[in-house]
């Protein structure tokens, strides 16, 4: 699978059926059908968009990277891409990608990990995990299957660039996306989709700066 395969799509944003602003360092939550497209637009460029999905009607069922990466032997998300569930079903396919590579490692910026990278004073500062715990506790999809931090698993970061060294160890770099880039996925199963569109301050994974993204679903 070529990492940097560039594909764009066809559809037209006066025809989604949601076309919604999450805004920078916010929460947002919605349900995707199977068969509708979803798209996440990277309005100002370099924007880190921390991922996770759930099977609507059972959210034991969930995406899991280690699937995803082990089904596939990539460990990069790119054009093609099958996001497997932790019960090996594909729940979502790229269709359609003008970014190239998105992450599947670097995890979610929280209290605890910007302590360890970066400073103690670093702590109170808001997180993606913050973000996903609000989501969990306060919004009515979330609410209604009764989810809790328990149900957090690994993410996905797109538009994230997160390379692996020699040594194995994460770096992480500016990112490769720029305004405008999107990825655009179909649904193969009903998904609820967790975004926290990322407000890390700490590293260049959005260029210091968190600003919206766009999202957009299609019949």
């Amino acid at each position: 699978m070529n990492a940097h395969q560039l594909t764009e799509s066809r559809l037209d944003p006066a025809t989604a059926v949601v076309d919604e602003i999450c805004a920078a360092g916010e929460p947002w939550v919605k349900q995707v059908n199977a068969g509708q497209i979803f798209r996440i637009v990277d309005l100002e460029g370099n924007q880190a968009v921390d991922t996770l999905f759930f099977n609507a009607r059972q959210a034991l069922e969930r995406y899991s990277a280690t699937d995803t990466i082990r089904r596939q032997n990539q460990l990069y998300l790119t054009m093609g891409s099958r996001l497997y569930s932790n019960y090996g079903n594909v729940m979502l396919t790229i269709v359609a990608d003008t970014c190239g590579r998105h992450d599947t490692l670097g995890g979610a910026c929280s209290a605890e990990s910007n302590t360890v990278r970066y400073a103690v004073d670093k702590y109170p500062m808001h997180s993606c995990r913050d973000n996903f715990l609000h989501a969990l506790a306060h919004d009515r999809l979330c609410e209604q299957r009764g989810m809790s931090k328990q149900d957090l698993p690994s993410n996905i970061n797109f538009f994230m660039n997160v390379p692996v060294t020699e040594d194995g160890r994460l770096e992480f770099d500016d990112g490769i996306s720029a305004p405008g880039k999107y990825v655009e996925m179909r649904a193969e199963m009903d998904v609820i989709v967790l975004i926290s569109n990322c407000p890390q301050l700490n590293n260049p994974c959005n260029a210091y700066n968190p600003t919206p993204i766009r999202l957009l679903v299609w019949n």
